[in-house]
């Protein structure tokens, strides 16, 4: 008793972040141990707390009292009384009995009220009040309730069939306000014949949604449909055009001969072909007419109905049954619109019998709500409290203390949401304001809050405490100062000079395979703006063979001295004898998709370039350039092909990037330094300089410009860790393949967060994480079902720390029911070991496990520092994602 004082006392005035209880539940272990060392159902606990704390203020009165009988708060608190009234083999009985936790029956209904209404009401009452009634039953009414009224809801059942208990995951309702008048004693006569009422309206309510069931499913077969669409269908065959032939004739006779068929269709072919040296006219007289093909093609030729139809009927038939069929129609729409109406007034009067003043004078509110999730044998516990001053719930969750909502409250305890549930109640009587107000000082009249609220003896065990913890912490703040210290030593001892790397761009986009000229912002002057935006009105059809073709003409003799000469191979372009400064040139940026665009459009813009000159040359191919990649934005490639990895600015264009923005970035592309191989080439990137040099300051957010790009480095970013746990997968390296799976996630949906195109999809990624944490668990439940201790230890490690801390990643979305069924198949797998016989050191590390498995907590815990990614240029990506897209194609995985 006095340890449940001072655990009380410090959740009261406590400095820590939370209390450790492990004194008081170790004496309540001790205290409640049962013969067969069993762990208890909590309901089975709270009964025995309860009763031991009866029999502790028992003593305590009867020490203290003064001749007067002793009053026991926990008999005052927590216990009411009941009449039960009956009849047992015939003979009429009344008893009156005590109760502290009301047990209630979940299983087969939806409501509390439901569940009061069975509990109050046992066996076959109807002659009750009979002289001579030879049924056995009783009712029970409420005497005397307690202020605090706790309903023990039985979310537990024992299943014959398996041999072991099954916990109940049934939806039931409760309200914030219950209303219990209906069933105390003093309103028994009239709640009696609003029972009887109730029950008159509930049948006649049966054999209307009978009939109305008749008139829904209308049919005599397996097959039903609605009365009203049947005669809808009946009016609208009746209606159809007649036709005089069979259908199957009337294909049969349309039909044409296959000689005749292949005379039409070859001319067709010869058409599309083309005339050749040959050809000889035709003087065939049969002209080409539409051929109806039934199993090759679709299309519904004109002279068909398009449904079934009479094939004969005359107009006064038509009329008469016309006439027939709207009538029938009206009539059962209405027959059905008044069952519906009136199936809907019992409803209601239903719902406001016991809604009259009379019936609402014993008011009692919802105070706490106990939560478990789990199974029978093991889960989570936490609860719900209600806070009176600050109007608002508040969760209990272990050491965690969170604000909370009613509809949070619903979604966790009503049931039929994973497998959490209340299965305790706690309403308070909403008249006794005495339980939820505030002390006040007698001398001062000021609130009392906090320590002030406690007996001087609990306040000063509670001050000591909170001494301790200050200690405790100089303590460690010394500690972690000494810590501090000896590093600073340690750094100022000299080492040896490390090589300074190469000095990098400030500011240069690393995606970018091109460097780009960052020192110069801002926007190109207006006619660079003009060339672009008229980007779509010409496009010159040429391969790539005359583009380079043309680029080779332009090639110098003789390289100067001081050049090389190398021979470059770029995919989709064509080979390049590539002539540059030493130093000036990247071998890898000549390599990228980027690169070979912009080479092919200077060699498309050649011949404007030769009659107009460099400038000319360069609207021409950046309006090339730009006309490609808004095609390549506007296409709906596979996704082994991506046109977003291999351009920066089909992303943006994808994304509605400001226009400036585009602009810029491909004007920095047309910029780069690795263009001067050619003279040709090296005269448009002198263009592209200058234009960029001509931008002034305030014509474009640099901020704004550097976001956007950042934005695409996150994206390439997020694919190589979404790559790179694929291949992981692929190679069954599960535990491997997680981390980046994660980091893939929960990168892509901040991309997403921001456009449905700034991401991957999000299914896809969902999936295969999903599918790691099943294997690992797969692999864990093994090594612990093998019994060798260090194969054991291994498989709880997997747990605690791979799929454990990723369980709220998982449960945080709640659309996202798959990741929800996967949860409960890992907790199930684990939970199924609790009714098998092991050792009793498997059973404790199950024990310690379990609780950290079947929290609920949607709390996302901090993971490990991202995993480190290789590097790979943007053809080398390309290639790698494509291929790993491909092989998930080919072999699908499930659900995918």
């Amino acid at each position: 008793m006095r340890e449940l004082r001072y655990l009380f006392a410090l959740l009261v005035g406590s400095k820590r972040k939370y209390v450790d209880p492990s004194r008081a539940v170790e004496i309540l272990k001790e205290a409640f141990k049962s013969n067969d060392s069993q762990q208890q159902d909590v309901s089975e606990f709270t009964h025995k707390l309860l009763d031991w704390l009866e029999d502790a203020f028992q003593i305590k009165a009867e020490e203290e009292r003064d001749g007067e009988k002793p009053k026991n708060p926990m008999v005052e608190l927590f216990y009411g009384r009941f009449l039960a009234v009956g009849v047992l083999e015939g003979k009429k009985f009344e008893n009156t009995e005590m109760f502290g936790q009301y047990p209630l029956q979940v299983n087969g209904f939806k409501d509390l009220h439901e569940c009061l209404e069975a509990a109050m009401i046992e066996g076959e009452i109807e002659s009750l009040h009979s002289e001579n009634s030879a049924k056995s039953g009783q009712e029970h009414w409420f005497t005397e309730l307690p202020p605090v009224l706790t309903f023990e809801l039985s979310r537990f059942e024992f299943n014959q069939a398996l041999g072991r208990p099954e916990k109940i995951h049934n939806k039931l309702e409760f309200p914030p306000i219950l209303y219990l008048d209906r069933y105390m004693h003093k309103n028994r006569e009239i709640t009696r014949i609003k029972r009887d009422e109730i029950k008159r309206l509930k049948e006649y309510l049966t054999v209307l949604q009978q009939r109305l069931e008749r008139y829904l499913s209308y049919g005599s077969g397996p097959k039903r449909f609605p009365l009203v669409d049947v005669l809808q269908y009946a009016l609208e065959f009746a209606s159809s055009k007649p036709v005089c032939t069979s259908p199957v004739d009337d294909l049969g006779a349309s039909a044409p001969a296959s000689g005749t068929l292949l005379a039409q269709t070859l001319p067709s072919t010869v058409e599309q072909q083309g005339p050749s040296s040959s050809d000889v006219p035709s003087t065939s007289p049969v002209q080409r007419s539409v051929i109806h093909k039934p199993f090759t093609q679709s299309r519904i030729p004109p002279d068909l109905p398009m449904h079934p139809a009479p094939r004969h009927i005359t107009e006064e038939e038509l009329s008469v049954l016309e006439g027939c069929l709207h009538r029938w129609r009206t009539e059962v729409e209405n027959d059905t619109r008044d069952l519906q109406e009136s199936i809907s007034r019992i409803h209601r009067t239903i719902e406001l019998m016991y809604s009259d003043k009379t019936m609402v004078q014993v008011p009692y509110r919802l105070h706490a709500v106990l939560v478990h999730e789990g199974q029978a044998n093991a889960g989570h516990y936490w609860a719900y409290i209600y806070d009176h001053h600050q109007n608002r719930w508040m969760k209990y969750n272990d050491i965690s203390v969170t604000k909370s909502t009613w509809e949070e409250l619903e979604r966790d305890s009503f049931g039929g949401y994973r497998n959490a549930s209340a299965y305790c109640l706690m309403y308070i009587n909403d008249k006794e304001q005495y339980l939820i107000q505030e002390e006040f000082n007698k001398e001062t009249g000021q609130i009392l809050v906090g320590m002030d609220t406690l007996p001087s003896d609990l306040r000063d065990y509670v001050k000591e405490d909170n001494k301790r913890f200050e200690k405790e912490l100089e303590e460690w703040d010394a500690e972690l100062a000494q810590k501090a210290q000896q590093e600073k030593l340690l750094s100022q001892i000299p080492r040896a000079p490390a090589p300074s790397p190469a000095p990098v761009q400030a500011g240069e986009p690393e995606y970018l395979e091109q460097p780009s000229r960052t020192d110069i912002s801002k926007h190109l002057k207006e006619d660079s703006v003009q060339a672009i935006n008229k980007a779509l009105a010409e496009q010159e059809d040429r391969g790539p063979e005359a583009i380079m073709d043309t680029s080779s003409d332009n090639a110098p003799a003789q390289p100067a001295p001081n050049q090389r000469v190398v021979e470059v191979a770029i995919p989709d372009v064509g080979t390049f004898v590539i002539e540059s400064e030493e130093g000036g040139y990247d071998d890898e940026v000549m390599l990228t998709p980027n690169m070979q665009g912009i080479i092919m459009a200077i060699g498309k813009a050649r011949s404007v370039y030769d009659r107009c000159g460099p400038e000319a040359g360069f609207f021409k191919a950046i309006k090339l350039e730009y006309t490609r990649l808004l095609k390549l934005a506007q296409e709906d490639p596979p996704p082994e092909c991506d046109y977003r990895l291999r351009h920066a600015i089909v992303y943006f264009i994808q994304n509605q990037a400001p226009k400036k923005i585009i602009e810029r970035t491909l004007l920095e592309q047309f910029g780069d330094h690795n263009l001067s191989f050619d003279e040709r080439c090296r005269n448009i990137m002198k263009v592209a300089q200058a234009k960029l040099e001509m931008i002034k300051p305030d014509e474009v957010n640099m901020e704004e410009y550097e976001r956007w790009h950042q934005d695409y480095r996150n994206f390439r970013e997020t694919t190589m860790f979404l790559m790179v746990g694929l291949e992981f997968f692929q190679k069954k390296s599960y535990m491997e393949a997680l981390l980046y799976l994660i980091y893939a996630y929960q990168n892509n949906k901040e991309l997403l967060s921001k456009g449905p195109y700034r991401g991957h999809d999000e299914e896809l990624i969902s999936h295969y994480r999903r599918e790691c944490l099943l294997k690992l668990n797969e692999h864990a439940a093994a090594l612990f079902e093998s019994g060798d201790d260090q194969e054991v230890n291994n498989g709880l490690i997997i747990m605690n720390e791979l799929i454990v801390p990723c369980l709220p990643l998982l449960l945080v979305d709640e659309m996202e029911e798959k990741d929800i069924v996967a949860v409960e198949d890992m907790r199930n797998r684990w939970c199924s070991y609790l009714g098998q016989e092991m050792e009793p050191n498997l059973q404790e590390k199950l024990t310690d496990f379990l609780p950290k498995l079947l929290d609920c907590s949607t709390e996302i815990k901090g993971f490990n520092d991202p995993p480190k990614l290789p590097s790979y240029s943007t053809h080398e990506l390309c290639e790698r994602y494509a291929r790993i897209m491909l092989s998930l194609s080919r072999t699908p995985a499930d659900g995918r």
